[in-house]
């Protein structure tokens, strides 16, 4: 059952009211892996006061063993009875932002970093508004992937193995009070996708990380595996998060212009140059892991070359088409982000790219309706079309020479994932892969 609680003391009594004897504290890690301990009901007023202490330096690029006390303070306006957890003694969840001992916020919390970014924009009285469409795969162990079915996109046939699945994790996530717009079976045998409808930036953030683990959850309860990796299965298509997004002036969409011929507001038209010319330094974030990299090849519809287009869906940013009396939908789609992404840092990234844009006056090119993919070297260099980096590499050395995304997510997180980056690329790069073997070791 979704609860919506804005203060301290409506938590403390609907716990007290409806039995609910365990609350788990969650929080996000650099990297984007969800964090959570318990307290019982009877340290809940005290936990919602003054926050529960933690050691900070057993938590992936939080503090140092000499600086690790930290403070997890519940938010009460997340607060949410987990479904697959009730009954006679529930179990509900917070997220929590992380403090230092003195009560000031933790420079190494990504969802701090968010709210930083956004309320650099609720300066300008603008709000940042977000719909993810997150894919992952169902495999039948988490040790190779086999898949459930030979299904493709949109299938509704025996061969979609995985409707209840789908069915039960979208009736979990609306009793947490996370709306769904629809689901389907995507484009690779076993790949699914469901999407949410938009909310305000920090929500979403949390909605994606809560999504992420019911999709697990209710995996789980079917003895099935589910993966957000983003390219699990050579030869078929990756797993991406494709995020539309605008922003708001009150109840004004400030990208809709009924006078341009895209119905794209000048904003908008700055904001999508901005995407444009930041997204390789921002790609770390986007796309963070060496796997990333592996979805982003031409051929398998994912975006790789830098441009934006209405109908073509090879571009990196797509414009959806303009609906008479639906102004408030107008918004653009950034396609190359993956489901493995840590959404307060990719968001935080994607906004501070386009308004950056905004404020620099960036000037949007032409669209671009031909299919990239089909164009030859020459056409692309002709057009002003870069390419997104091609290696978990190319994407280090990219953001390490980025001031924006330096500035949008700290120094202390920035740092952190850089050298992170760094130790995870060579660790993958002196690994002997099954290709080298099979390829090399027969003739040389």
């Amino acid at each position: 059952m979704s609860c919506e609680f804005r203060n301290n003391e409506d938590v403390v009594e609907y716990c007290e009211k409806n039995n609910v004897r365990f609350i788990r504290l969650w929080f996000t890690d650099v990297l984007g892996f969800l964090k959570s301990f318990a307290i019982t009901h009877e340290e809940l007023e005290g936990a919602m006061s003054e926050g529960m202490g933690f050691d900070g330096s057993s938590i992936k690029g939080f503090a140092r063993i000499d600086e690790s006390d930290m403070i997890a303070m519940p938010d009460p306006s997340t607060f949410q009875i987990l479904p697959w957890r009730s009954g006679e003694n529930g179990v509900a969840r917070m997220f929590c932002d992380i403090l230092n001992p003195d009560g000031s916020p933790y420079d190494g919390d990504p969802r701090y970093v968010l709210k930083k970014n956004l309320q650099l924009l609720s300066a300008k009285n603008l709000t940042y508004y977000l719909g993810p469409e997150l894919e992952f795969f169902y495999f039948k162990n988490e040790h190779q992937p086999s898949t459930l079915d030979r299904g493709g996109y949109f299938d509704l046939t025996t061969l979609d193995a995985a409707s209840n699945l789908r069915r039960d994790t979208i009736r979990t996530l609306q009793e947490m009070g996370i709306k769904v717009e629809y689901s389907h079976h995507e484009v690779a045998p076993s790949q699914h996708e469901i999407d949410l409808r938009y909310a305000e930036g920090l929500v979403m953030a949390d909605n994606v990380m809560t999504y992420r683990i019911v999709v697990k959850e209710i995996a789980q309860q079917y003895g099935v595996y589910a993966t957000f990796m983003p390219k699990p299965i050579m030869g078929e298509n990756g797993s991406g998060m494709h995020t539309h997004q605008s922003l708001f002036a009150g109840e004004k969409n400030v990208f809709f212009d009924h006078n341009d011929e895209y119905y794209l507001s000048d904003i908008a038209r700055k904001y999508i140059a901005g995407i444009l010319r930041h997204a390789g330094e921002i790609a770390l974030v986007t796309n963070q892991w060496v796997n990333s990299y592996k979805r982003l090849i031409p051929g398998f519809e994912a975006p790789v070359y830098i441009c934006w287009a209405r109908r073509n869906r090879s571009a990196l940013v797509r414009v959806p088409l303009y609906k008479p009396g639906k102004e408030n939908a107008t918004r653009i789609e950034v396609r190359n982000p993956d489901p493995a992404c840590n959404p307060y840092l990719a968001f935080s990234a994607m906004l501070a790219a386009g308004m950056a844009g905004v404020e620099g006056n960036y000037e949007l090119p032409e669209p671009v309706e031909k299919d990239v993919y089909h164009m030859t070297d020459q056409e692309r260099e002709s057009l002003g079309i870069s390419s997104l980096p091609g290696s978990l590499k190319e994407a280090i050395d990219a953001a390490e020479k980025s001031d924006l995304l330096k500035n949008a997510l700290g120094d202390h997180i920035f740092k952190f994932l850089v050298e992170s980056k760094k130790i995870e690329w060579d660790q993958y790069r002196t690994v002997v892969h099954p290709y080298e073997l099979e390829t090399y070791l027969p003739i040389l």
